[in-house]
């Protein structure tokens, strides 16, 4: 019997996310502040979304990194940590 071939369901969350229409590529740019400007504007932008704006653009952001993992290069990694300060930032928020 052929095997199935493995769905990747992390990424059909961050292409097809129920609640933000995000800007293709958006993780990979090399700029923290148009990582944090692009969720924040998606994240604003949404009508579907079911908390805050500021929630919702972290929690994407979050999701995309910890799926990640280990295949994250530090480099990347460190830009994304950079645009969840600058997404805290945007919304006026403090880091708890």
């Amino acid at each position: 019997m052929a095997r199935k071939p493995k769905r990747k369901w992390s990424q059909e969350v961050t292409q097809h996310s129920d609640a933000l229409d995000l800007e293709p590529g958006i993780f990979t740019k090399k700029d923290p502040d148009t990582i944090a400007a692009s969720l924040a504007r998606s994240a604003e932008k949404s009508t579907r979304r079911k908390t805050s704006a500021f929630h919702s653009a972290l929690s994407m952001l979050t999701f995309y990194i910890n799926r990640a993992g280990q295949s994250l290069p530090q480099a990347q990694r460190k830009r994304l940590e950079k645009a969840k300060e600058r997404l805290r930032e945007h919304f006026h928020r403090k880091k708890t």
